[in-house]
């Protein structure tokens, strides 16, 4: 008997029935085990007559199966001797099975997270309609790069009406959403010449990363409980991005000296704030403090969004800019993507338009308020010792514990709980030991047990 005539036995398997042919059944077998490693770099494998005869086929289907694979560069074939595994094969990375999908957790405490189960699906599915039935095919194309004007028109008299914001149409500009925003204009002053551009500390890591990517170098300014401390603003920034009616994460509000101190210090050094509007339409104490903007329009560029007072999967976000800026983050916009989803602006404007968006925030306002009344309770009960710092406005609460504990090593055994929140650290920044527990996603009942749980842990 020679070389290629020992019977060598191969763990391969057909399914005559199956969809796919013999020798495609074959293939796929041997590049597996061979990716895998179960057929380890220069193993014999059965000669085309050996595996014929063991699985009770035709020579020639293992004949082209193996020519294929040889191609491939998976076997090394040679006259007179037996089929072996290739070296060079063998030695490819294999493919890794994919992941398992992560256990959603069982009381999801991260802040800035909206309740979207809420979404009014119906009134807005019947905007959605009124736009196609009245969309021109001119509409259907390419439009203004600052948005279609007739949402254009709709948002600058909302939020002259809600948050006292200066605006007309044309100072208005569609973004995809708040991270666009900023970094449109965070491009068109780099372009006129800034480098530097002030951002409160702490405050989201993105907003650094945005301004780093268009090129200005972010330069923290800290927080405390009257919010920005303007004394800190370096001279030489040329904008500063700040949360005047509810900070993220800290939740204070910008106190009316600091306001007032700003603006000064804007005019004085002919510099920008990009107003980012967090959460102001949710505030449960009284009413929200108007828009800073609303006081210093050619040096206020005013963002907001839908993310937090309908759902993020919207991307609709807006900017009021000043006169002086309007051409330049244009530009910006256009070659950013050319604009916003005409569809979804008209149903926008039509939502706004039927009272719909005021008609929800009165809703979610209740729901929230209520959300946060029980989480507040259950941290009283559960956490006394817990400090609650910051107004009662928007998605979360901050919690400061006592010295002593150690924040990051709660979250990661809550996290092993499958319970998640953020952790000052999160924001970059240092401080007492400090939990943001967000209600937006939890109905009152998990809002209880979940503090139970999560006191459990700390204690």
């Amino acid at each position: 008997m020679d070389g290629t005539s020992q019977p060598v036995e191969l763990l391969v398997a057909i399914d005559r029935d199956g969809p796919h042919t013999l020798g495609a059944q074959i293939e796929g077998q041997l590049r597996a085990a061979i990716r895998t490693g179960a057929l380890k770099p220069g193993a014999e494998i059965p000669s085309t007559r050996d595996l014929a005869r063991q699985l009770g086929i035709s020579r020639r289907v293992a004949v082209e199966a193996y020519a294929q694979l040889a191609a491939e560069g998976y076997l090394a074939m040679r006259q007179g001797a037996r089929p072996r595994v290739s070296e060079t094969a063998a030695n490819a990375p294999a493919t890794p099975d994919a992941p398992a999908p992560p256990r959603p957790p069982r009381f999801d405490f991260r802040p800035s997270f909206p309740d979207v189960s809420a979404f009014p699906r119906a009134a807005w599915l019947k905007s959605v309609k009124t736009a196609m039935n009245t969309l021109t095919d001119a509409e259907l194309g390419y439009g203004n790069p600052n948005g279609d004007e007739i949402l254009r028109i709709q948002l600058a008299d909302y939020l002259g009406r809600v948050r006292g914001v200066v605006a007309d149409a044309e100072r208005v500009i569609i973004t995809n959403g708040y991270g666009q925003a900023q970094g449109l204009v965070c491009q068109a002053l780099r372009a006129r010449g800034a480098t530097r551009i002030a951002v409160e500390d702490p405050s989201n890591t993105e907003q650094l990363e945005v301004a780093l990517r268009a090129g200005l170098e972010p330069v923290r300014v800290p927080v405390d409980e009257l919010g920005l401390q303007v004394s800190e603003l370096p001279e030489d920034v040329a904008a500063v991005i700040v949360t005047p009616a509810h900070q993220h994460p800290t939740g204070v509000v910008l106190a009316p000296e600091r306001r007032t101190h700003l603006l000064a210090w804007l005019r004085d050094h002919e510099a920008i704030a990009i107003e980012d509007d967090y959460d102001a339409e949710y505030r449960y104490d009284r009413a929200a403090v108007g828009a800073l903007q609303g006081l210093e329009p050619e040096r206020v560029v005013y963002a907001g969004s839908a993310s937090k007072t309908l759902a993020p999967a919207l991307r609709l976000g807006w900017l009021v800019v000043p006169q002086a800026l309007v051409e330049p983050i244009r530009r910006e916009k256009y070659l950013a993507d050319q604009g916003t989803s005409r569809i979804e602006q008209h149903a926008f404007a039509d939502f706004i338009a039927r009272g719909e968006l005021d008609r929800h925030l009165r809703r979610m306002r209740a729901r929230y308020r209520t959300r946060r009344d029980t989480l507040v309770e259950a941290l009283a009960n559960e956490l006394p010792q817990a400090r609650i710092k910051g107004i009662a406005a928007g998605l979360h609460v901050t919690v400061e514990l006592p010295d002593g504990h150690d924040e990051r090593a709660i979250k990661e055994a809550a996290l092993a709980e499958r319970i998640r929140f953020n952790v000052l650290g999160d924001y970059d920044a240092a401080g007492p030991p400090t939990l943001l527990l967000g209600y937006g996603a939890l109905p009152e009942s998990a809002i209880a047990a979940g503090v139970r749980e999560l006191a459990r842990l700390i204690h």
